[in-house]
């Protein structure tokens, strides 16, 4: 999944990619899933890291207790469009709004009033006029700095390596907790998540 990023002169229409400190930011996309997201959660509740969701809006309404859990435990939210539209950045302007608006609204309620902050478009599929909607929409574009490309299901070693290797102050890390079968990616993040604290301050956005 490669990321494209618009050169807008407008920074709300830019991609954020870093945190903009020293502190780190794990990112998992396509949840909530009821088999992989609450193994994520316990993992990071076990290591005390806090992290980013980035929810598709037909989990969240099919999930919402996931939601619930994610937000009680601390961790931020973000908007990944209704059913993952890879090519949602060709749509009309007025479509893409519909989506995001419709998936930030089953986000809000199913998370009890929590609006997500933040937008990530489907395979890094982004577009001026995409991070426009967004933007209008009150949500900063959120990108990825490190990408172990976990949804291609690699052995966890090389899931592990790739943050490892890849990761430096301020990045922002892409990982899934659904979408497929994680196991490789969970049980990655057993070695991840204690190496990653030990470098790093790691902060959800």
């Amino acid at each position: 999944m490669v990321s494209a990023a618009p050169t807008a002169a407008n920074p709300a229409l830019r991609v954020r990619r870093t945190t903009g400190t020293a502190a780190v930011a794990l990112t998992f996309d396509d949840g909530p899933d009821p088999r992989w997201t609450p193994q994520v959660l316990g993992l990071l509740r076990k290591y005390q890291i806090k992290a980013t969701f980035c929810l598709i809006g037909g989990q969240a309404r099919a999930h919402p207790a996931l939601v619930k859990q994610i937000v009680r435990e601390g961790h931020s939210l973000c908007n990944h469009t209704m059913r993952h539209d890879e090519h949602l950045k060709n749509k009309s302007a007025q479509r893409i709004a519909a989506d995001l608006a419709q998936t930030s609204a089953l986000i809000k309620s199913a998370s009890g009033g929590i609006a997500p902050r933040f937008f990530r478009a489907p395979g890094g599929n982004w577009s001026t006029r995409i991070t426009a909607v967004a933007a209008s929409q009150h949500m900063q574009s959120l990108g990825w700095a490190v990408d172990p490309q976990d949804w291609r299901r690699p052995p966890a070693a090389r899931i592990i390596t790739t943050v490892e290797r890849t990761t430096r102050a301020g990045s922002v890390v892409l990982m899934h907790d659904a979408g497929g079968n994680r196991a490789q990616t969970v049980a990655a993040l057993r070695t991840l998540l204690p190496y990653l604290k030990a470098h790093y301050r790691l902060v959800a956005l």
